[in-house]
């Protein structure tokens, strides 16, 4: 099981290395563009861009474009109001809107792509179905990325995962926006705090949905979220169908430890457990028995 990391900028790339990522399961772009007025250029884009990949030669690099939106507004972009912005333009929505943002964007990947030995991987968040999909993967293909795929953060993706999976060439799991939209429980706010928990049977069903898709397929169905972090529930991941884990590196020890433990046979046990389950804190105690 491939351990990747989940990195914020092209200098946390050292940090993986060292604590033993095979890889990034998620780059987030948005460093960026979150302090900036206009969006950068192509060529400052694909200057860290390609930093970031000369890190992980030969080994895979998921970039994730432009995650605008909700609690990450961009003047430029998306920053008119919204009574509920995690339900708004954010994600994938914003880009379509300014394709041309989209558009120097995968560019600026694509010459960091030819310019390094690294194996990239770029997908779109908040990606909500397979017109959606459809629409991406063929703009990154068209623009001459190798790897094109979508994140599965909007619970209708995972329900549409085999139609998902027909065009993209991966899937990528983000259990935090997931969860919060199964549950329907912002997950900015306190008073619902509670209701933020990947191990709810919910989220794990439609994280089924997705690995068997991918296994159908014969594609990838990574996990990038916080979830893979937690070392009993990377475990039950796994026996989901998830085909790469991707985490804070301070996690990889402790996940890899606990994987080594069990055997694939044991891993799908312990999902088929937590998938029968009433609530999150009884599939976690299910799992554990299993």
């Amino acid at each position: 099981m491939p351990l990747l990391a989940n990195v914020g900028s092209p200098d946390d790339a050292p940090e993986a290395v060292a604590l033993g990522a095979e890889g990034v399961g998620l780059f987030r772009t948005e460093f960026l563009f979150l302090d900036a007025k206009t969006a950068p250029s192509v060529e400052s884009q694909q200057a860290s861009y390609t930093k970031l990949l000369e890190a992980f030669p030969g080994k895979k690099v998921v970039v994730r474009a432009l995650d605008a939106g909700a609690d990450k507004p961009l003047a430029f972009l998306n920053d008119a109001h919204e009574e509920n912005p995690a339900l708004g333009l954010r994600g994938l929505r914003a880009l379509r809107a300014s394709e041309q943002i989209l558009r120097e964007q995968l560019l600026a990947l694509k010459g960091a792509q030819d310019a390094t030995e690294a194996d990239l991987w770029v997908m779109a968040p908040m990606v909500a179905d397979a017109e959606e999909t459809e629409y991406f993967v063929a703009l990154g293909k068209e623009l001459g990325l190798k790897t094109v795929g979508v994140m599965a953060e909007v619970p209708s993706l995972a329900v549409l995962a085999d139609q998902v999976l027909a065009t993209a060439d991966f899937v990528s799991i983000g259990t935090n926006d997931l969860t919060q939209y199964t549950l329907a429980a912002d997950r900015m706010l306190g008073s619902v705090a509670s209701y933020q928990d990947p191990w709810h049977p919910a989220v794990l069903r439609l994280v089924k949905l997705l690995g068997d898709a991918g296994a159908d397929a014969g594609k990838a169905v990574g996990i990038c979220g916080e979830a893979a972090a937690d070392p009993q529930l990377a475990v039950v991941l796994v026996g989901l169908g998830a085909t790469t884990l991707s985490m804070t590196p301070a996690a990889l020890a402790d996940v890899r430890a606990e994987l080594a433990g069990v055997t694939l046979e044991q891993a799908r046990a312990k999902a088929a457990a937590a998938l029968a389950a009433p609530s999150a804190a009884a599939a976690r105690e299910a799992a554990a028995a299993a």
